[in-house]
């Protein structure tokens, strides 16, 4: 894979920071240093976790948003290794992959010279060739019988993750996505805000719930096709937590009944936490705790097939502490999903 680079003991050296009488996360995980065949590679690995990253944000620019998403991974991974490793996790069984990027392809999109709509236009196709490479990484990983975690990029990845499911398992799989909004868009060409509607036109996706969808972001056609899509619920934030007219838990009961019964895939869309800079910031929505939560008990469900988390758009000021809420994702999963249920 051309866009593929992988993260190798250069890369960790230069990202881990030892410390006498204490050992790090990046210490104990397992790199590829040089791929053979990324099937073959990864099943022949003692892993269950293979952690790569997506730096691109042409999904994003092809739905009109804020530019910033490729940037998620590299505030993370320098976080995530440098996280404390101990008892209540076992590194050794996570392998850390490396990333997608596309540094050519966003200077074509970013070129000052082009028309917005020759811009849009082109960061549609071009995340079709994204589309391709995550489905590829996803199949490949899960079809060798590991559990993928894919940070960063826009939530056009969405479809690759559910299509790469799909197609190492042979049948259609469930989604829920905790999300502000629902991505459920028409299909006008690809873009970060229809990855939900091409998988679930495509047979790839069945069932699908959005936790905390947020009334003001929804148009009322877009609402309608929610409501007449028989395999697709959600919910409301502000039902949950304005009007108070629903209970995180019970919610969160309600959308495992109606993805967990098979194999569904775990999205996080940071836009539905208060105040993470991200392409599409909120001032008013879930906390990082209860994100945290929702991560956890989703982890434990024994058909969870990977975690993806997306849309953050750190800055230099804020990557550390965005850096530090992914992270702590990655880990309430993995901790979850290692002790699930069986």
């Amino acid at each position: 894979m051309q866009n593929l680079i992988l993260f190798t003991s250069n890369h960790l050296k230069s990202t881990v920071k030892t410390r006498k009488g204490e050992t790090k996360l990046g210490e104990h995980v397992q790199l590829i240093n040089n791929l053979t065949t990324i099937y073959e590679d990864i099943k022949a690995l003692d892993v269950d976790y293979v952690i790569f990253g997506v730096c691109e944000d042409i999904g994003v620019i092809a739905n009109h948003g804020k530019s910033g998403t490729y940037k998620a991974w590299d505030a993370t991974i320098k976080i995530l290794l440098n996280t404390q490793s101990n008892a209540f996790l076992n590194a050794k069984k996570i392998l850390v992959l490396g990333y997608l990027e596309y540094e050519e392809q966003l200077k074509f999109v970013k070129d000052e010279s082009l028309t917005d709509k020759k811009r849009v236009a082109l960061a549609r196709k071009l995340t079709e060739t994204v589309d391709e490479d995550v489905s590829h990484l996803v199949f490949s990983i899960i079809k060798a019988g590991k559990t993928p975690i894919i940070i960063g990029g826009g939530h056009n990845n969405a479809y690759g993750n559910i299509k790469g499911t799909s197609l190492a398992l042979k049948q259609p799989v469930n989604a829920i996505n905790f999300d502000a909004h629902h991505d459920f868009r028409p299909e006008e060409g690809r873009h970060s805000g229809n990855g939900f509607s091409y998988a679930y036109n495509e047979g790839f996706l069945k069932n699908y719930f959005i936790f905390g969808l947020h009334e003001n972001y929804i148009s009322q056609k877009s609402l309608e096709t929610l409501n007449e899509t028989k395999s697709i619920e959600y919910n409301t934030f502000e039902a949950l937590y304005v009007r108070k007219e629903q209970g995180f838990s019970d919610e969160l009961k309600r959308a495992i009944a109606h993805v967990g019964n098979s194999s569904f895939g775990i999205e996080v869309d940071c836009d539905a936490i208060e105040n993470v800079p991200s392409s599409a910031m909120t001032p008013s929505g879930f906390s990082s705790s209860k994100a945290r939560q929702f991560v956890n008990k989703l982890g434990q469900q024994k058909n969870a097939k990977y975690l993806h988390i997306c849309e953050a758009a750190p800055s230099k000021k804020n990557k550390a502490q965005v850096g530090k809420l992914i992270s702590y994702l990655i880990i309430d999963f993995i901790k979850a999903h290692a002790n699930r249920n069986s």
